[in-house]
């Protein structure tokens, strides 16, 4: 990813549940009128189309109103440059959906304490609740803003063919298992797979993964997972990946075959679920996944969700984002205290193009196009106060095996077949680094 001068780069973050009324303002703090302060730059993982979305957003409701000119740039590349960026001191912000990576760029000393930017916490703590902010804390200090939320616990299937098929929504693993089997009976193929995405290649599996840890191993085992209290082949992660392996490999369940989906993009994936007839049913990802729908498509019509099954445990998978901060300015500041206000925030989730459900608890549900997101952040709810959900396990990892070993393993899996597991997972073990 090449770097203009002076951009803002801005990483998607998964989104949180939202509970009040959708309004308010980024405040006049560092305001415009005044001589222009230059630039701030915010770097992101985003696809091409959502940055345009956000930098159309910015455009109208910040960059008018500031005496500097804000802009996100995306990064298919993200991680790599992410590293070479930061040692080279040329980043302002960046939008991290790795918690791990958070607490990674705070040890090396790059990233700025919000506590030393004059943020006051109980404030963000209020806005955002304190677990998602105490993802990014590291030695009694806070280097993350949650910028975003998203549901992963998610499967999507085209509705009105579903429903004219007759089939039904399942709601255990057993189900989904004898849907998918039935579906392939009736002549059709299951599901939709692509675990294409650049340099993060392999990421949505890691997601079925994690689902699966949820809703077999239970949160505490999950964990300890994360922790790497228990290591990588572990007999509950094995479990998980042979559960996985019974989806992928299953002859005729997965369009293309399981070897192929490391080549198809995730964003391309879940395409052929709207032709006529579905190429393929069923497609697991998250809440964003929205953003590449036919623009046609209509929510609760010609498409819908279901939860993730439960197996032993129902679990819910979700995941975000954290703006880190490289360079402390007032610019940079007054940029993140409007970009999380209530009118920002409400903006992107109520712009189709971007689909990104909001952190900021004050931000309502009448922000959001349509039923799904808002179904998406019950669940979130459910599942925090009910003590199954958990961060996208990958996320919170050390970055050489959460945005490294653990993709590429999984695309090892995929490509060698089912009796590559236990090498895969050895494999991922040993690259995990010493404490």
């Amino acid at each position: 990813m090449g770097m203009r001068r002076f951009r803002l780069v801005v990483l998607p973050a998964v989104l949180l549940f939202v509970a009040a009324a959708c309004g308010g303002d980024g405040g006049d703090e560092g305001g415009g009128g005044g001589e222009d302060t230059g630039t701030v730059n915010v770097l992101s993982a985003l696809e091409p189309e959502e940055a345009a979305v956000l930098n159309g957003i910015i455009g109208d409701l910040i960059n008018p109103n500031v005496d500097y000119t804000a802009e996100v740039e995306a990064s298919a590349d993200f991680e790599e440059q992410v590293q070479i960026r930061a040692e080279g001191g040329t980043l302002d912000i960046i939008l991290l959906p790795q918690p791990g990576a958070v607490v990674d760029q705070a040890a090396s000393g790059n990233a700025v304490a919000l506590e030393d930017m004059g943020f006051d916490i109980a404030d963000l703590q209020a806005t955002f609740g304190e677990y998602f902010l105490s993802l990014g804390e590291y030695q009694g200090k806070h280097y993350g803003i949650p910028t975003n939320i998203n549901l992963k616990s998610m499967v999507w299937y085209p509705k009105d063919d579903f429903d004219k098929a007759g089939y039904t929504v399942p709601t255990t693993w057993d189900e989904m298992i004898a849907l998918s089997n039935q579906i392939k009976a009736d002549g059709g193929t299951p599901w939709c797979v692509g675990y294409e995405s650049g340099g993060a290649t392999g990421w949505p599996a890691t997601d079925w993964m994690e689902d699966i840890m949820l809703a077999t191993a239970g949160q505490d085992v999950y964990t300890q997972w994360v922790k790497h209290e228990i290591p990588f082949n572990d007999p509950a992660v094995v479990n998980a990946g042979q559960l996985f392996g019974d989806i992928m490999f299953a002859p005729g369940y997965v369009l293309g075959g399981a070897d192929q989906t490391p080549a198809i993009a995730f964003g391309d994936a879940p395409g052929p679920m709207f032709d006529d007839p579905p190429k393929c049913w069923l497609h697991r990802q998250a809440s964003f996944i929205t953003a590449f729908f036919p623009p046609e498509a209509e929510a609760g019509v010609d498409y819908d969700w279901f939860p993730f099954p439960a197996i032993d445990q129902q679990g819910t998978l979700f995941a975000g984002e954290l703006a880190v901060v490289f360079r402390d300015a007032p610019e940079v500041k007054d940029f993140l205290t409007r970009f999380m206000a209530e009118d920002v925030q409400c903006a992107m989730g109520s712009e189709p193009g971007s689909s990104r459900i909001s952190p900021n608890v004050n931000v309502g549900p009448d922000c959001y196009p349509n039923p799904i997101l808002a179904g998406a952040s019950e669940v979130l709810t459910a599942g925090l106060s009910g003590g199954t959900a958990g961060f996208d396990a990958s996320d919170q990892m050390p970055p050489a095996v959460g945005s490294g070993s653990f993709w590429t393993g999984m695309v090892e899996y995929m490509q060698d077949g089912p009796s590559s597991l236990n090498s895969v997972l050895d494999s991922i073990e040993k690259s995990w680094p010493a404490s």
